[in-house]
């Protein structure tokens, strides 16, 4: 089994990855959306424009 960040060989202590580095370069895309799927329910993108509105500085 390869590592599904770089490619290389997998260690079993780190398994599916190859070391810690790419173990932790996976939970970062997690953490930061990287894995997320697109939505193209109307309503999500309503609640999704609302939600950036509201977290956006508004200007004097």
């Amino acid at each position: 089994m390869s590592c599904p960040i770089c490619g290389e060989p997998t260690l079993q202590s780190y398994r599916p990855f190859c070391s810690k580095r790419c173990a932790d370069l996976d939970l970062a895309k997690w953490l930061n959306g990287g894995y997320s799927v697109p939505s193209e329910d109307q309503e999500d993108l309503e609640n999704a424009l609302e939600q950036q509105e509201s977290q956006s500085p508004t200007e004097h």
